[in-house]
């Protein structure tokens, strides 16, 4: 609620304090059950508000002032530079004694950056302002980069490298060796299946093409190049067959650590850090025997990415789109399966069919709402990719990890690699070429929106509500 409108933050801490003499009265009285729910209900509701009130901070003074002239400011690359067809773009962490901010910066080609240089860039400064996409609807770009600290921008100022080496010393092995992994990538397989094949292991997509990304999107299969947790599974179920040779418990302490490196390699988006999350969970599950529920992994991963940032809740549509459709494998699926027993098991095609109708149908809604964007092939062509993606990513992986030993061991895997990545690029360029590939709504309605989820929440959980409400009115049946 706080993400929506504006709650004082006194009434939050009232509300706290109200809400531990409330739990205080029902422990130290008649013990009811619903009354000390009640209580952690309302206080867990105020630290949520007090939580975010704590992130969402004014905007610093000295920064504002500075809106609109030509300044020079000094500052430390914070992240690896995202590049595009004709930019690159810098985070840029700027601290002070008076404040501290993040600056994006659009700089040409001209220079190399890396992460942990520190600049002195000149130019204008600005802040970002919401634009329109292609499908007629409004990003809002201004939260999309307040989400990551970023309050201003500058379009091409002068920049001159002052040092370099700056940063975190993890970091800066990690990207050094997914830069010497891509390079070894590149060297086996040509582009543009290296480019796919970087997405798929990495999440390296920017730098598609515009026409390469937009097929992708038209297909419904740009989620092959989003790191998720059927990417991140992937990377740490083939490491620990590496390892299969170790003992059990070291082998999955290997795994989990493996995927907290490969998070924080791919840049840690929200996206890679739930799936992470839920991978390390599954794993931590399996080494200990106890039962996997996965709809309580999601959960707790949700829960502590909010806690960390709360900005994600409304303002990362990815963060979004990620927690739908794995809402959508976990509960949906299973009800769509029945209507596929007709296709056969053979390489996981039922599986696949399932879950990814299952996951469409289910995001389809707010894909519309947020995005405008309709594939009326998204079905067929992840049913044509998704069966190939593990073994690609497999022999890609064995290809840039063999060409970090000797550049003439990767040629084989990548030659494998390259025929797997050629066949699927090939059905998405097909099926996006379609004239009725993909369609644009530009406007579609929030409460239609919120009537389609609720009849989705009341198809998937409305006899367990049921079933809960029925259990809680039996004791009372009792005493009449």
């Amino acid at each position: 609620m706080r993400s929506f409108i504006f709650v004082n933050f006194y009434f939050a801490a009232v509300g706290a304090l109200v809400s531990f003499a409330i739990f205080l009265l029902f422990i130290l009285t008649s013990g009811k059950v619903s009354g000390i729910l009640f209580a952690i209900l309302i206080f867990s509701f105020s630290l949520g508000i007090l939580r975010f009130d704590v992130a969402d901070q004014p905007p610093p003074s000295v920064f504002e002032s500075e809106v609109g002239s030509r300044v020079a400011i000094t500052g430390d690359i914070v992240d690896e530079p995202t590049l595009s067809s004709n930019n690159q773009k810098l985070v840029v962490e700027v601290r002070s004694a008076q404040a501290e901010t993040k600056i994006l910066l659009s700089v040409g080609f001209d220079e190399t950056y890396k992460y942990g240089d520190r600049i002195k860039f000149i130019g204008i400064l600005k802040k970002p302002e919401n634009f329109i996409t292609d499908q007629g609807k409004m990003f809002d770009y201004v939260n999309y980069l307040r989400k990551e600290g970023i309050l201003y921008v500058m379009i091409y100022p002068e920049v001159e490298i002052l040092s370099r080496g700056n940063g975190n010393s993890v970091k800066h092995a990690l990207f050094l060796v997914k830069e010497k992994f891509l390079e070894k990538i590149n060297f086996a397989i040509s582009s543009p299946e290296s480019l796919l094949m970087g997405g798929l292991i990495l999440g390296e997509r920017a730098a598609f093409s515009e026409e390469l990304r937009q097929d992708f999107v038209d297909t419904g299969t740009i989620h092959i190049v989003a790191l998720s947790g059927y990417n991140v599974t992937i990377v740490s179920e083939w490491f620990m067959k590496f390892l299969v040779f170790l003992p059990r418990s070291f082998a999955f302490g290997a795994g989990i650590f493996v995927i907290f490196l490969f998070v924080l390699m791919t840049g840690a988006n929200s996206t890679a850090v739930r799936a992470g999350l839920m991978a390390s969970l599954a794993l931590v599950a399996r080494a200990t025997g106890r039962d996997y529920d996965v709809a309580r992994a999601l959960a707790l991963a949700g829960l502590a990415m909010i806690l960390i940032n709360p900005f994600l809740l409304v303002y990362d549509v990815s963060f979004q789109l990620s927690f739908l459709a794995t809402i959508a494998v976990i509960f949906f699926a299973p009800r769509v399966e029945k209507y596929f027993m007709w296709v056969p098991q053979k390489f996981g095609l039922r599986d696949i069919i399932s879950v990814t109708t299952a996951a469409y149908v289910f995001v389809f809604p707010f894909i519309l709402y947020k995005m405008g964007n309709f594939s009326l092939v998204a079905l067929p062509a992840n049913v044509l990719v998704l069966p190939f993606i593990p073994f690609t990513m497999g022999v890609g992986f064995v290809s840039g990890a063999a060409g970090l030993i000797w550049y003439g061991l990767s040629v084989p895997p990548g030659f494998i690699a390259y025929m797997l990545l050629h066949y699927e690029l090939a059905v998405i360029r097909f099926l996006a070429s379609l004239p009725f590939a993909s369609m644009a709504i530009p406007y579609f309605p929030l409460a239609l929106t919120i009537v389609i989820y609720a009849a989705f929440i009341y198809h998937l959980f409305g006899r367990s509500l049921k079933n809960l409400f029925a259990m809680q009115a039996r004791p009372y049946e009792k005493k009449f």
